[in-house]
């Protein structure tokens, strides 16, 4: 599906250092988005302010300006270095900040079925329709290492940007060897494969998310396209998004169950009853909750740094 001249929008996201080799291959992903017709914005995630905690005054606070970009958007390109085999730190707060259940398409659909019905959930999240939008999206890592072993946790927990909106996945790529600032303009390889993944993206905004073709390497899991899995004697399990499968004696994986994959509208839907369910049940317990947890309110061992 074609978007040349459609002006959909692509937003890309930077997690490292402006102009650094994750915000390089970044542009060359957006500049080729746009060379097909696309719109494109880059956010740089090390300028949000995004308090995180009782230790950071909650004003002012960037993450509903960056939500009001994600849900308007079409398409989400994110680009990120490669530290301590995962991503950068700016990246997990934001995902952390926004894209929980207020984000959850399955949530979402279900809380406005039970508004079509007159009803309110147990419990009361944030409902915003543009959550349900189609939007794909692509992935860049980018380390200095050179061996696999460093980078085995990136690719996965980027894809905790597009679970929860249950945005198809349709590229992703890390690259190796910019150990030093902006040395990733050496490796004419890897710009060219960022353009393409800027191309792959920008070739199927708009597309439902059953209808999107994924174009990156294929991957071991047939969901997510990665290849880190957990064994359980015959029974595999991929860790990066929970579809299950048997090792044959041959050493071949047989997918058995996509359904409880967590990219699946399926399992969404499983966890959101499953959250309603317990909020439910919860609330009937919640005198003996509160009182049980007081026994624990006077016991405060924590330290603090000092501050003037």
């Amino acid at each position: 599906m074609s978007t040349s001249g459609t002006g959909r929008q692509i937003l890309g996201l930077g997690c490292g250092q402006p102009n650094g080799s994750a915000e390089i291959l970044l542009k060359a992903a957006l500049r080729a988005a746009e060379d097909v017709g696309a719109q494109a914005e880059l956010v740089r995630v090390d300028e949000l302010r995004l308090p995180s905690g009782a230790a950071e005054a909650a004003e002012p606070d960037d993450a509903w300006w960056l939500w009001e970009r994600l849900v308007e958007c079409d398409g989400l390109i994110v680009s990120t270095p490669i530290i301590s085999r995962t991503v950068a730190a700016r990246l997990k707060l934001l995902i952390d900040r926004l894209l929980g259940p207020n984000a959850d398409a399955a949530i979402i659909d279900g809380l406005l079925e039970l508004r079509r019905q007159g009803r309110e959930p147990a419990v009361p999240f944030r409902v915003d329709e543009r959550v349900l939008k189609p939007r794909v999206a692509g992935f860049l890592a980018v380390g200095g290492s050179l061996t696999s072993q460093w980078k085995t946790l990136a690719l996965p927990i980027m894809h905790t940007t597009t679970f929860s909106m249950h945005m198809a996945v349709v590229d992703q790529v890390q690259f190796e060897g910019a150990g030093t600032p902006r040395s990733v303009v050496l490796d004419t390889a890897a710009l060219d494969r960022a353009a393409q993944l800027g191309r792959n993206v920008a070739g199927q905004l708009g597309t439902p998310f059953e209808a999107a073709r994924y174009l990156g390497p294929p991957g071991l899991c047939p969901m997510c396209h990665l290849d880190v899995i957990v064994l359980r004697g015959a029974d595999v399990e991929c860790a990066t998004c929970g579809a299950r499968g048997r090792l044959a004696p041959d050493l071949q994986v047989t997918w058995t169950d996509l359904a409880t994959s967590v990219i699946s509208m399926d399992e969404k839907r499983a966890h959101a009853a499953e959250i309603q369910q317990t909020a439910a049940r919860h609330h009937e317990l919640r005198e003996p909750i509160d009182q049980r947890a007081r026994a624990f309110d006077a016991y405060d061992p924590a330290i603090r740094p000092d501050r003037p």
